[in-house]
């Protein structure tokens, strides 16, 4: 789409236009695109502000990464401000800061459980720690079990001690999820409290709970 066209498009009232619009920019410099990308971080549309998150997050600057910081933050739809500290995180490990602050302010569960799924992938082991900790406090359940899930990534990691403390701490919990995604992630270690946890989580009150402990022992 010529730019001339884009322009066009970005004032036309009918948000699919803007959304075709913004997607175009795709083919053009960050000189030429992040500054209209920037002009539209406040459109009344979230599907075309979810776009601008993303668009900006592939236009690696400065400027795209104080916009995505201000819609990581200001945003009023959790959809958009999970776009955004996804493309936040397109940044690399400079970013991981910036999102454990976010995670902490933020306590809708698409925006923790999308900042706890990009911090693992950057392989932040204490900046995932430190979510991951506030995570399985959190009120919404799938928040609880993505921290439990992120903390067995950190297996192998300088944090792994701390790490394994707070999954023994899980071991009672008293949903049987939560104690199921404690099996799964007390299986990536080797120290002896693990496998000892373990021994004693065949023994659960819960078969689903018990199932995790055994599989392994299963015939392929």
């Amino acid at each position: 789409m010529e730019l001339d066209q884009i322009e066009v498009n970005l004032r036309n009232p009918d948000y699919q236009y803007r959304l075709k619009a913004i997607a175009a920019l795709k083919d053009y410099s960050a000189e030429v695109a992040v500054p209209i990308l920037r002009n539209h971080v406040h459109d009344s549309e979230f599907l075309v502000r979810s776009f601008v998150a993303m668009g900006l997050g592939k236009q690696p600057t400065a400027d795209s990464f104080a916009a995505l910081i201000e819609m990581v933050k200001f945003d009023d739809t959790p959809n958009v401000r999970a776009e955004a500290a996804n493309s936040l995180s397109l940044f690399g490990k400079i970013a991981a800061p910036q999102l454990v602050k976010v995670f902490f302010q933020d306590d809708h569960w698409i925006v923790r459980r999308t900042i706890l799924a990009a911090l693992v992938e950057l392989e932040c082991a204490n900046e995932l720690f430190d979510v991951c900790v506030q995570a399985i406090q959190d009120e919404d359940t799938t928040v609880q079990e993505s921290g439990v899930d992120a903390l067995g990534c950190l297996a192998n990691t300088n944090v792994h001690l701390s790490v394994l403390s707070q999954l023994l701490g899980l071991v009672g919990h008293e949903s049987w999820r939560m104690r199921q995604r404690t099996v799964y992630a007390l299986k990536r270690f080797q120290d002896y409290q693990a496998k000892e946890a373990l021994r004693l989580m065949r023994q659960d009150e819960d078969y689903r709970v018990v199932g995790a402990v055994l599989e392994d022992l299963l015939p392929k």
